[in-house]
């Protein structure tokens, strides 16, 4: 800064005597804030200086006329005599801002920023006798300034979600370098609030960071732990006296620190988030300034903190909300794809597949049946994993484990056994969990995980609760299928002759499909019997409808026939008696029969066949030429009206030739785009192809597999199928 006063002016222009300039410059200076301070000749000897410059630069205030460059050694190597030099000698006054200098003897220094105005001092006659120097001090201004933009990076870092450790490590320097006296660490309080742990402290020594993190929060714990504990600032100005630091005073001599002042870090909830403190090296109070500084980036720090723990727990909630999904999503498809398997044993094998690795690297279980236990599935991860169910002892201990849970119905885990005071680990085995698998009040079997590294955590034995739960309903629904339809074939096969009877001259075929999954009993169906006078009966039929009446309905159609055909020598007398049995007896009145019926007899050159059709799919005669024939004659359906109308057709079958019956569940039979199968597509079927069988068995296998090429495996109705071929 430059000197506006005339009355300064008049002072550097024209100087007076000695005495009467201390008297003008004291008078000018001694109260001021401004440092003042008056050289004379070229060696630049301190002639006066106000108390500002003491205080600022140091020295002795009692020596006058010494030279600066002695009384202020170090300004010197900082440039300061050369230019005090230049305006002595060239007359040109020297100004400058926020001008650096590192003041004080070795070990002490300090660094001052300041203004300063370097004036030629004039004589009488206009000479150059010395320099008048005027200087302000800005360091507070500049440490304001940077202190300032180090608060604004360190604001927009936090806004930025940088990492915290960055953001503290880069508080801690910041600060280190404003005032490199100081040491800084910052502690975090733990999620319990009980501890501290380490956050930063990159001017402390390695091992007092490790020493101090996890340090306890309570009365006479350091600085860091008291401040926390009491939720105020506590200043230890020499830890080597303090009461509170007895415990640690080998470990800060050992990191060279003697004092140390912490402030509790606060949310804004008025929640611990941890500490903030400055180190010395020598034992010390704070100055106001260093309590301002704490206290600012305590603020800082309780800013970062809070975001760092606000993003913490959104990503936390977010890995909470995945991880629910993702166990949602895993049972969800578990469960779907044990449901899926329709039979019991399919079904807990299923089971057992998902659990590995998914929950734990091996997986067995085990069902009660008949007061046995039997192990139905076991899943491994690896070879090595299956392996160890052959280890001596371990099949023994986890059949012991399942016949426990079997009798009490709870869970079982490693840990709750040992705590009953018990029995060894499992042999190669860490850990297992064995969980009931129950369903209408009953516990039919066990799912046991076992696991050979890490122990299951409690989230594995949740999921596994959760989906044996799930698999045990779906296991107890596909038993109950399968005892169902074990019931519907057994009941099915009753209604079906056993096996065709062989008739000479004749080759016979025959072939059932239920529909679906054949849970019910359906109303198709086919017999074969002999007859007086070395005659033969056949028929195909279809009830329509399905399960008890059907089968009913079955039953009582092939015993009556059985029956009046042994009596009778007319076929239509044989179907109409069937007709009668139908209409006048107790079942459904809308229930209703198609049927083919045929006698068989022998010529000395072929067969001859008498048969009736009686609303049923027409039959087709495959000549030994490869041409085909539709039976078209038709009577009604029976069932329908008191008395029966139909009348014979005599078909004549030589070597060669095939009588081919079907019920409606093959020319019905739709494919994806909803066509029949129909009776065009069934002849194209009997054509013969040249890796087909032969025979009779060579065109059912044909009809079937163009029926399942169409339609596929599964349709909505039975299938049934007659084949006689002439021989």
């Amino acid at each position: 800064m430059s000197l506006q006063s005339d009355r300064v002016d008049a002072v550097a222009a024209h100087p007076g005597s000695p005495p009467r300039r201390s008297e003008e410059y004291e008078d000018l200076f001694d109260q001021a804030p401004v440092i003042f301070a008056a050289l004379s000749g070229p060696a630049h000897l301190l002639e006066a200086a106000n108390p500002a410059f003491f205080e600022a630069f140091g020295g002795d205030r009692g020596r006058a006329d010494v030279p600066i460059a002695e009384l202020i050694p170090e300004l010197a190597p900082q440039g300061v005599l050369d230019r005090l030099d230049a305006v002595y000698r060239t007359g040109t006054a020297y100004r400058a801002r926020a001008g650096r200098l590192v003041l004080g003897p070795p070990g002490a220094e300090r660094e001052g920023f300041f203004d300063f105005t370097y004036e030629p001092r004039r004589d009488a006659l206009g000479r150059i006798d010395g320099v008048v120097v005027i200087a302000v001090e800005t360091t507070a201004f500049h440490h304001a300034q940077l202190l300032a933009a180090e608060q604004r990076l360190l604001l927009e870092q936090i806004a930025s979600d940088a990492p915290l450790g960055e953001i503290l490590t880069g508080m801690a320097r910041a600060i280190e370098e404003l005032s490199p006296e100081l040491i800084v660490s910052v502690l975090l309080a733990d999620p319990d609030g009980t501890h501290l742990l380490h956050g930063t402290g990159p001017s402390l020594p390695a091992f007092y960071n490790d020493a101090i993190d996890g340090v306890a929060i309570g009365p006479d714990v350091g600085s860091c732990g008291t401040s926390a504990y009491l939720r105020e600032p506590v200043i230890v100005t020499d830890i080597a006296t303090d009461s509170r630091w007895k415990d640690y005073r080998d470990l800060a001599a050992r990191a060279e620190v003697a004092a140390c002042w912490s402030t509790p870090i606060m949310g804004t909830d008025d929640r611990l988030l941890g500490t903030f403190a400055i180190y010395h090296r020598a034992p010390k109070a704070p100055a106001d300034k260093d309590v301002a500084l704490s206290g600012a980036f305590a603020r800082i720090a309780a800013l970062a903190i809070e975001r760092h723990q606000a993003l913490e727990a959104g990503r936390a909630a977010q890995e909470r909300e995945k991880a629910v999904r993702d166990d949602l999503a895993f049972v969800l498809e578990a469960s779907t794809a044990i449901t899926r398997e329709l039979h019991y044993d399919d079904c807990l094998q299923c089971l057992a597949r998902l659990t590995v690795p998914a929950l734990a690297p091996l997986c067995t279980v085990h069902v009660l049946e008949d007061g046995r236990t039997r192990r139905i599935a076991v899943a491994a991860a690896t070879p090595a994993d299956e392996e160890l169910l052959a280890a001596p002892g371990l099949h023994e201990e986890v059949d012991r484990a399942v016949r426990r849970v079997l009798a009490s119905g709870a869970t079982e885990t490693d840990h709750a056994d040992v705590a009953r005071g018990g029995r060894p680990a499992l042999p190669g085995i860490t850990d297992y969990v064995s969980v009931p698998l129950g369903a209408r009040g009953r516990t039919f079997g066990v799912l046991t995980l076992l696991a050979t590294g890490p122990p299951l955590d409690g989230h594995a034995l949740a999921l596994a609760e959760e989906l044996a739960r799930r698999a045990a309903s779906s296991a107890d629904n596909a038993h109950q299928f399968t005892d169902r339809v074990r019931l519907a074939r057994d009941l099915q096969a009753g209604l079906l002759p056993p096996e065709l009877p062989r008739i000479p001259g004749a080759d016979l075929a025959a072939s059932y499909h239920p529909a679906g999954e054949g849970l019910d009993v359906g109303g198709d169906f086919y017999d074969v019997f002999p007859l007086p006078d070395n005659r033969w009966a056949l028929m195909i039929g279809d009830v329509c409808g399905r399960g008890a009446l059907a089968a009913t309905t079955t039953g009582m159609v092939r015993h009556t026939a059985r029956a009046a055909a042994r009596l009778l020598h007319d076929p239509v007398a044989v179907v109409a008696a069937i007709n009668d049995a139908l209409t006048e007896g107790s079942v459904d009145e809308g229930l209703f029969v198609s049927l083919v019926y045929g006698e068989l007899r022998h010529t000395a050159s072929h067969l001859t066949l008498d048969l009736i059709r009686a609303g049923h799919v027409p039959p087709l005669v495959l000549r030994a030429d490869g041409t085909i024939e539709q039976i078209t004659q038709s009577g009604l359906l029976l069932g329908v009206a008191p008395d029966f109308d139909g009348c014979v057709c005599r078909v004549d079958l030589f070597p060669g030739d095939s009588l081919v019956l079907v019920t409606d569940g093959i020319t019905e039979a739709r494919s994806a785009a909803g066509e029949f199968f129909d009776e065009q597509r069934l002849a194209a079927a009997l054509h013969p192809r040249p890796t087909a069988s032969a025979g009779a068995a060579g065109l059912i296998d044909s009809v079937n597999a163009a029926v399942t090429a169409f339609a596929g495996p599964s349709t909505p109705d039975d299938q049934a199928a007659l084949v006689l071929t002439a021989t």
